[in-house]
Parts: C-alpha cells; structure tokens; sequence
C-alpha cells in the first residue's frame, strides 16, 4: 500500500516586497518578512506530500517559503525524532513526526495570462510534488476556439450567447507518479465572487463601485456577471475532467471552487448527482404517458453518470466524522467552505478503484477577517484555511 497526502492551500496573494500587487497594496519588508514565516509554518504544518497553491504571483516568493519550511522541518526532526540507534526509534509515533523535506520535489508555476502591470497584478498557481511530474505540467487559460453559450428565448427565438476566450485564472495540470499510479492532478482557482462591472462608455469607475450611492440592482447584476464567468469556467474544467477519466486516468480536482459543494460551479464540476432510480421516470422519446425506463436502463444509466462523476473529500469526510460543516473561508463575516479536493471514482467505490480517503484535515484556525473584536483584520495570513485529503493506494 501507498500512502499520500494531497492539499490545497490558497495564500492570499504572495508576492515579494515592495511590489504593489493591487492599487495600493503591497508588503513592506517587514510584512513579507512576517507573512514568509507564518506561510512556511502552515507549509511545515501540512507536511503534504501534494499541495496546490492559489493565488501566486511570482515563482521565487514561493520557493524561499517552502525553503524555509524544510529549514523548519529539519530542526523539528533534530528535536522530535530519535536517533535509529535508539531502540524505541520505528515506533510509529515518529514517523507521524517526522518532516519530509522538499529537497528533491519539483514545484510548476502557472502564471496568469492576464497579468499586469504593478497595481493591476493577477495571481497565478502552483503545485508542489514530492514525486515529481510525468511529463510537462500544462497550462490553460486561453479558450481556442471560444466558449459560446447559446440561449434561446422562453417563447421561441435566439436569446443571444455568452462567449468565453479567456479564464480569469489558469488552470495547473499535472500528472503525478505515486505508487504504481499516475494521477492526473487539476489545480484551479474560479472566478471570484466579487462583482464584475462595466465601465461607462466616458471613462472612469462603474457607478456600482461606490458603495456610498449604493446601487443594489446594478451590484446584483455584477454578481450575475461573476457567477456566469465562474459558472462557465467550471464547464471547461469539467470537460477536461471527463477527457481523463475517459481514457482511464485517475483525477483529483483541488483548489479555490469561489463555491461551496451545493453551488452550481461545484456542481459543473464534479458532474450531476444520479437520481436513486430512473427507472419511474418517463423516457425521453416516450410515445405513451406510461413509457418509462426499464430497470436495465436504469442500471445503465447510474453507472455512465457515477463513472465520471468526482465526489467531495470534504462531504465524505463529514460522512465519516458525522460532522455538519466544514468552514475553510472567512470574508466579511461570511463563513463558507469554497475550496475543495474532488475525487474521481477511482478512490470512491467501483471496478477500478485503486484507493480511497482515509482522512481529511482542516487548518483553519487561523481565519481572521476583520468582522469581530477578537480576530482583527490580518493580511499578512491567509483569509482561506488549508485543506488535505490523506489517500491510500492499493498498489494490487
């Protein structure tokens, strides 16, 4: 058997010093100074074997955290893990102790095609590996040929369409050795739910933005904006999803979802919950009332929806602990769970399993967003909490 972990870990926005990341913002050399060392007690922390970071702008910033980190982890295991001349040393409690560092690992970076200039930055991704990469990690952002979604009007006619070239964030894809598998590895960050507004035609800010002169029907309609893009990036990540798993592949899908898993993207993404039966449910091309699926069909059908189907780490896990929510997101007093490990069937039941989650950790502790008295606002952590999934593989 193989064990593994995998996380996803959203660092809000890690740049070096003295960059103006967005309009006014950046990280004097003292704050950075302070936000490398908190990010690489989470990174020791976590201990993954796998993680995918969000919002990344630079390579380097990342590289001196995860540096330190292994600093960190070497003089943990100097403190906590004996010598293995001492006869108590393979007890297992040690090897839970034990840091392994990320010496030999290799780390892909996808930087944001509609990055800008300094105060107009736009974050990318990485993923880090323990076991490396099979091949050239792949980059995708650019749509080619564009995303056109078709409407049509409730009484009949073209309702008009809503075109895609570009995703707001790129999406990471790697395919990861562990054990005697490769795991094609999807790491992705969807549009934000911030508003997205238009400029008027004269120039200058969108009358929405002025929160003074507060217009809710023309914020509701930049949430719509928002959701579509998200909603419409979420169905090219499914598609590419569905590729993989059609030619056999194992899939694990982590990163920010800007969703929590009864959202609509979420939903896109890991693919439509089968109904318990189909078989009462009229067919499609049904010549009389009564024509219905037979039982057969049902079966059919269960087994070609479940088969590309990615179910929730998260919701198994709260399956397992009989918990009743897991929060991994604080922003503006609204507490949410947005990111997500989705699994494909090959670690959640089926003829090709070839593993499964024995565990699912939440680091969110930490959460802080300047909406109550004693967790002031902090930007120099991260307003999302860590989440990793422990897998075990078969190895049969």
């Amino acid at each position: 058997m193989t064990d593994f972990t995998i996380a996803s870990f959203n660092v809000k926005n890690l740049i070096a010093a003295d960059q103006e990341y967005y309009r006014f913002e950046k990280y004097t050399p003292e704050e950075h100074a302070w936000k490398e060392d908190w990010l690489a007690d989470q990174v020791f922390t976590l201990n993954a074997d796998i993680v995918g970071f969000q919002e990344i702008f630079d390579k380097a910033p990342l590289q001196e955290v995860i540096a330190e980190a292994d600093r960190r982890g070497k003089a943990s295991n100097e403190d906590a893990v004996p010598d293995r001349n001492k006869r108590y040393a393979r007890k297992a409690i040690f090897r839970k102790l034990a840091y392994k560092d990320y010496t030999s690992a290799q780390l892909a970076f996808a930087p944001n095609l509609n990055d800008g200039e300094p105060g107009e930055r736009r974050p990318g991704l990485a993923i880090l590996s323990r076991y490396g990469f099979v091949g050239k990690p792949e980059v995708i952002q650019e749509v080619d040929p564009d995303l056109v979604i078709p409407f049509a009007m409730m009484s009949g006619g073209d309702g008009g369409s809503f075109r895609l070239d570009r995703l707001s964030r790129p999406i990471l894809k790697a395919r990861i050795p562990v054990g005697k598998q490769i795991i094609t590895v999807f790491n992705c960050h969807l549009k934000s739910k911030l508003g997205e507004f238009t400029r008027p035609d004269e120039g200058g800010q969108p009358p929405e933005v002025d929160l003074v002169n507060y217009d809710p029907v023309g914020r509701a309609l930049g949430s719509l904006r928002a959701a579509t893009r998200r909603m419409a990036e979420a169905w090219v990540l499914r598609q590419l999803v569905v590729e993989e798993i059609n030619k056999g592949n194992p899939v694990i899908v982590l990163g920010d979802l800007n969703d929590n898993d009864n959202a609509v993207s979420s939903e896109i993404i890991a693919g439509e919950r089968p109904f318990k039966n189909y078989a009462w449910m009229r067919r499609h091309d049904a010549k009389k009332a009564n024509d219905r699926y037979s039982d057969a069909e049902n079966e059919i059908i269960q087994e070609k929806i479940k088969a590309v189907r990615l179910e929730s780490c998260e919701k198994l896990f709260v399956r397992k602990s009989l918990r009743d929510m897991v929060y991994t997101s604080a922003f503006g007093g609204v507490f949410e769970s947005i990111d997500q490990i989705l699994l494909s069937r090959h670690f959640t039941g089926g003829i090709n399993q070839i593993g499964e989650m024995s565990y699912f950790s939440v680091f969110n502790d930490h959460l802080t967003d300047g909406s109550h008295d004693e967790a002031p606002y902090n930007k120099l952590a991260s307003d999302h909490g860590q989440i990793m999934a422990h897998l075990r593989l078969w190895d049969a």
